[in-house]
């Protein structure tokens, strides 16, 4: 009786090789890549800024996920390049982790949003500002006017404002 069942429990061993090597060729060549640069809002450097394990990449995508839903593509962009900003200023913890989770420096932190997965969007956002694409030309802060009655925050050196938020130092 076994024998019978030999030739047809091979070849689904056999076909079953075969569908798990083709999601695994197709996920190690869909990662996101760099935009065209018409579609990006600067060419971005050649060497990345940062070096970050794909944990670290996903968590900035969903800070820019969260923070920057309904903004122009340039507006995700830097709202990633204001967390690297961070990550590199003595001021601020040097981590994706530390700077992101840090107390009260996200409202989508308290209020879970950071949870949600990114979308691709986003996820390129965050790659274009690892590989170098700063759009706010170094700052340290952003906020949505229309949003926030903090004057500390409103006090801060304005550098540029894209869609709703202002980036400032």
């Amino acid at each position: 009786m076994l024998q019978q069942w030999k030739p047809w429990y091979n070849r689904l061993l056999v076909i079953f090789a075969a569908v798990l090597a083709v999601a695994v060729l197709y996920s190690v060549n869909h990662r996101p890549q760099r935009q065209n640069e018409s579609d990006s809002p600067q060419q971005a450097q050649q060497t990345p800024r940062i070096t970050l394990k794909d944990n670290e990449i996903e968590l900035l995508a969903r800070a820019v996920y969260a923070e920057a839903k309904g903004e122009p593509y340039e507006g995700k962009v830097a709202i990633a390049a204001v967390i690297l900003n961070r990550v590199d200023h003595p001021e601020f913890p040097n981590t994706i982790a530390g700077v992101i989770y840090e107390p009260l420096a996200f409202q989508v932190v308290a209020n879970g949003q950071i949870n949600q997965k990114p979308d691709q969007s986003a996820l390129q956002a965050a790659y274009d500002a690892i590989n170098g694409v700063d759009p706010t030309n170094g700052a340290l802060y952003f906020y949505n006017p229309a949003k926030t009655q903090n004057q500390w925050i409103r006090s801060r050196k304005v550098l540029k404002t894209i869609g709703k938020h202002v980036f400032a130092s």
